[in-house]
């Protein structure tokens, strides 16, 4: 297994994490008057940066928040659910790594 990855368990911090990104991702798209500026909501900002604390805090650093957080800062693109996509990345990728690492190791 790779020293420096991280696994995640389908436990609750995962369950938590991926109901908080649908919960953001929802958000921003409901109250879509006030979301629709962009990079100049300072809402939508607050709440991105609190939305990438959490997953950070339930799932550690992954590189898919980083496009997350910067795709929410440009007017139309931040109608894509990159919370929810980003989570489930993760998920996939950890599932991955997980896979690699029980297989025995080619010949």
């Amino acid at each position: 297994m790779i020293p420096s990855a991280v696994t995640i368990s389908p436990g609750p911090r995962l369950k938590a994490a991926m109901a908080l990104a649908v919960l953001a991702d929802a958000l921003q798209l409901i109250v879509f008057p006030f979301f629709i500026e962009g990079g100049a909501s300072p809402a939508a900002d607050v709440l991105d940066v609190a939305i990438g604390a959490a997953m950070v805090g339930l799932l550690g650093w992954h590189w898919e928040f980083l496009p997350s957080f910067l795709g929410k800062v440009v007017p139309g693109v931040d109608l894509v659910p990159f919370w929810t996509l980003a989570v489930a990345n993760v998920y996939r990728k950890s599932k991955m790594t997980i896979a690699r690492g029980s297989m025995p190791p080619r010949e």
